[in-house]
């Protein structure tokens, strides 16, 4: 793979990873930006071309007004010439009659290469060059009758929009150019005015709607993050389904969760029903063959401890499995102190003769996720051991907080070494073969608190034994 596809694929990974509603938001801004963006675009190019329409319009007119002028007040005489060059035309309109006022008009005659021979101006152009330029003196004269428009870098540094157009005068062997120009200046301010205003809108526009379509799309995933809180309460046991009245869009999705939450119960009951009927079904031949080899032979003697071996065997493998299938079961909740509690005045009883008290501390309301027989099976074998190696005080600490349960069992007896620890959860490990017991507690234990994700910690304690400590994350 190239380093442009090992790029691409770490686009889509990260893209993948991003939640819906930012996805849509995303897609909502790019889709929005572009369309006001563009729009204000579009209306400001529409705006400025109208504006300059308008302004070529009243060029157009001030032509046709000069041209009925001059043919009113015969200027033009009968050999084509154009007669009393200082008269002014337009008169009327103060802004021809004003030095560079932004408005001017001209009468150019053409030599034959269609240069300039003469021309005579309103006195708002002064000495200026009359604003027209040769390619639009060549259209113009191309096309008579039709003003041909250009910029033109006019007087006083202006920009003037200029319109040219060319008549045909009797018995005159050039056509006469009339021009008429305006500073274009103001009409381009008042686009760009027109422009920032509107862009201005446009983002406010923009800002509003995309703050309601993000509220929108909050308001629209509510039900998702209803079904997060109901999974979660279903994780925790405090339901057993999803609530109903959710959508008709996701009503799908949370009637198949509720058929696949109780699917997940059925197999459960199921597996924990041929486990019975495996335990059954194996540990009566195992009885018969114990019963049958009672005898002093070597025979009998390998004969018992080999059905022991598989006896043992038999009973962790079908604990590990029922453990499992309770462990995947959904909604399991067990109060911790009640059964803490209970233990230790069961135990109490047992070992009063040899003088050892259990004490439990704190956790009230602290609550395991799991199945009650399965935290029995945990808490109940560290208790037991702390209580046959204590010489007279066993404690039981709960912890709960926000990020983890956390359960000490401590005892006051000889505790067991750093380098012995590791090696007493191992299955089958007994480190005091004259203690009674199989060596599979502590790995039972083990295994147990890693099907619930969490833990089982050896070390030592402060009253001067061992130290075992059960964790289990709330994350």
């Amino acid at each position: 793979m190239d380093a442009a596809d090992t790029s691409r694929s770490r686009f889509i990974d990260r893209w993948s990873s991003v939640s819906l509603a930012r996805r849509i938001m995303i897609a909502a801004a790019i889709w929005g930006f572009v369309v006001l963006i563009g729009g204000a675009l579009a209306l400001s190019a529409l705006y400025r071309a109208q504006t300059l329409t308008l302004l070529e319009e009243d060029l157009d007119q001030t032509l046709v007004t000069l041209t009925r002028e001059m043919t009113r007040e015969e200027a033009f005489l009968a050999d084509g010439r154009v007669t009393d060059t200082e008269r002014q035309f337009l008169t009327s309109d103060a802004r021809f009659q004003t030095q560079y006022s932004g408005q001017y008009w001209a009468v150019v005659g053409l030599k034959p290469d269609l240069t300039i021979s003469g021309d005579f101006r309103s006195k708002s152009l002064w000495d200026e060059p009359v604003p027209v330029t040769e390619a639009q003196i060549r259209r113009a004269v191309a096309d008579p009758g039709t003003t041909q428009f250009d910029d033109y870098a006019g007087p006083a540094d202006q920009k003037v929009r200029s319109g040219a157009k060319a008549i045909l005068v009797e018995n005159r062997e050039t056509p006469l150019i009339l021009v008429a120009a305006a500073d274009r200046t103001p009409n381009d301010a008042a686009a760009t005015r027109f422009r920032n205003l509107l862009f201005g809108t446009m983002i406010a526009l923009f800002g509003g709607v995309f703050a309601a379509m993000v509220a929108g799309i909050r308001f629209s995933l509510q039900p998702l993050k209803r079904i997060e809180r109901d999974i979660a309460d279903i994780r925790e046991g405090n339901r057993q389904t999803l609530r109903d009245g959710y959508p008709i869009e996701v009503r799908p999705l949370t009637e198949e969760l509720n058929k696949l939450i109780g699917h997940n119960r059925v197999v459960v009951e199921r597996a924990r029903t041929h486990v019975g009927n495996l335990a059954h079904a194996l540990k009566t031949p195992l009885a018969v063959l114990r019963n049958e080899a009672k005898g002093e032979t070597q025979l009998d003697d390998v004969v018992r401890r080999q059905t022991e071996s598989m006896h043992a065997n038999v009973e962790h493998y079908l604990k590990r499995a029922r453990m499992a299938a309770r462990a995947e079961t959904l909604g399991a909740r067990t109060d911790v102190t009640q059964v803490v509690e209970a233990l230790a005045r069961l135990l109490n009883r047992l070992f009063d003769a040899k003088g050892v008290n259990v004490s439990v501390e704190d956790g009230a309301g602290a609550v395991f996720r799991g199945e009650k027989q399965d935290f029995e099976e945990m808490i109940g074998n560290l208790m037991d051991n702390a209580c046959k190696w204590a010489k007279a005080e066993v404690c039981v600490r709960i912890s709960d907080s926000a990020e983890a349960l956390v359960i000490d069992v401590e005892d006051d007896g000889p505790g067991l070494p750093p380098e012995a620890r590791e090696g007493a959860m191992k299955r089958g490990v007994r480190l005091d073969e004259t203690t009674p017991g199989t060596g599979l507690g502590l790995s039972i234990v083990a295994e147990l608190a890693e099907l619930h994700k969490g833990s089982l910690e050896l070390g030592e304690s402060q009253m001067g034994g061992l130290q075992a400590r059960l964790r289990f994350p709330k994350s």
